[in-house]
């Protein structure tokens, strides 16, 4: 397993960068409204593009299939697992020859209410007693959905209960601006 991190999003030349990613890529980037949501789409694609060549020798542009949730795989390469995440500050891939998740999130205030919804009550313990409890609530929520991401199915399973170290690792890392978190299945 690799991971790739990127916090480059303004510095690339965007119209270049969208003739050199697949049409099915470049489809989707554009249908962000706003340049920042291209740019986000179009790195992490590059971030794909940068840990195929380097951990497969593959070159071409990967073209996407998807499960019944969503989830994408790369077509004709069953045996690569990746995933791709980001936010305002940071894009992530993960690429792997198991099933993979990731997820990388801005440190931001959040709401005691989404704390609620979200979290089980061992984990509302563990914020709340945090010296600093936004950091902790993102550390968490990263290792949630970066675990769903891995399994595939999107929100639809307990959102309370979904991190489960007897099966799953988790490597957290904190970037003071964002944390982002790989989720792998124990083997």
């Amino acid at each position: 397993m690799k991971v790739w991190v990127s916090e480059d999003i303004w510095t690339f030349d965007l119209e270049a960068a969208l003739k050199e990613i697949s049409p099915q890529r470049r489809e989707q980037a554009l249908k962000f409204k706003f340049e920042q949501g291209q740019r986000l789409c179009v790195l992490a694609y590059r971030l794909l593009k940068q840990g195929l060549r380097e951990a497969y020798g593959i070159t071409e542009n990967p073209i996407f299939e998807y499960n019944e949730h969503g989830k994408p795989f790369i077509e004709g390469h069953p045996e690569i697992h990746f995933n791709l995440s980001h936010c305002k500050e940071a894009v992530a891939c993960v690429i792997s020859d198991q099933p993979v998740g990731v997820d990388v999130e801005s440190i931001r205030e959040y709401r005691e209410s989404l704390v609620h919804y979200t979290m089980n009550d061992e984990e509302i313990r563990e914020i709340e007693s945090a010296a600093d409890p936004a950091s902790v609530f993102i550390r968490l929520w990263t290792m949630k959905e970066a675990t769903l991401k891995l399994i595939g199915t999107g929100i639809s399973n307990d959102i309370k209960t979904v991190i489960d170290t007897s099966r799953y690792k988790y490597t957290t890392v904190d970037r003071q601006r964002y944390i982002y978190t790989v989720c792998e299945e124990l083997i």
